[in-house]
């Protein structure tokens, strides 16, 4: 009896598997979604939803996009800033990704400010880990679009891939690695200046952030002072996206240029 149940839940399984609606990794049931008319990134010719799983070629939508991508193929040190949803964070994971698995790099290192906006981590429960996990949060959402959460969890078994906060990142040196740190602009100048020096041999760092958007006080943040500092040398890529390199939804850039 136990065996033809065994069977039996593998095929639904599969069956399921087949149309899409069932996710081995995070084993959860996916109910089709019907768009009635929603905005796409794709245009309205595609009205079904894209699954990023499967969409392993990134191409830039934009043209502040497509200056950022070849930055980052051809610099070791490239400082992406931008306003929210210009896609400066998951086109660099998306590099990232793609060269840990072309083998140029041994390893993915992903780091970002644990700035509290306005909220305090302190009622959250459990150890120092968990408190910072939302925080780390979108980093593992742009990596499980890049990969299968199995593979994302294997890679980080291995230390392949290490997502820590910025305060964990002082004394390192990171060789061989793809290293991009996140939110910059909750970071501090000497903050900055910690992380930029732990650049390595045959490694690449992608800084990404926007200057307008800092939880910081202000004149704290020194994302936009190292930027300008940068723009200067010819072998940093500093890259300014605009509100027309936004991908999101057309109200995010409506609503920047109010806000």
């Amino acid at each position: 009896m136990e065996a033809l149940m065994t069977k039996r839940a593998l095929k639904r399984m599969v069956r399921e598997g087949a149309d899409g609606r069932y996710d081995d990794d995070a084993k959860v049931r996916r109910l089709p979604v019907e768009h009635r008319g929603g905005w796409s990134p794709l245009g309205d010719a595609d009205n079904a939803p894209r699954d990023q799983s499967y969409i392993k070629t990134i191409k830039p939508k934009s043209p502040g996009q497509a200056q950022l991508m070849e930055a980052m193929d051809s610099k070791n040190l490239v400082l992406a800033l931008g306003p929210a949803g210009t896609g400066k964070t998951y086109l660099a994971i998306a590099k990232a990704v793609e060269a840990l698995e072309a083998g140029r790099v041994n390893r993915i290192v992903l780091s970002r400010p644990a700035v509290e906006a306005g909220e305090s981590i302190g009622y959250l429960p459990g150890d120092m880990e968990d408190k910072l996990a939302p925080y780390l949060r979108p980093l593992y959402d742009a990596l499980t679009d890049r990969l299968s959460v199995k593979r994302m969890r294997a890679l980080m078994a291995e230390g392949a891939i290490e997502i820590a906060p910025v305060g964990f990142m002082r004394g390192r040196t990171l060789n061989n690695a793809f290293v991009v740190i996140d939110e910059a602009q909750n970071c501090t100048y000497m903050q900055l200046k910690m992380l930029l020096t732990r650049l390595g041999w045959h490694s690449t760092m992608v800084v990404t952030g926007d200057p307008n958007q800092s939880d910081l006080l202000p004149g704290i943040s020194g994302l936009g002072d190292v930027a300008d500092r940068f723009e200067q040398m010819s072998n940093i890529a500093v890259v300014r996206l605009e509100d027309r390199d936004i991908v999101r939804h057309p109200l995010v850039a409506e609503m920047l240029g109010v806000l």
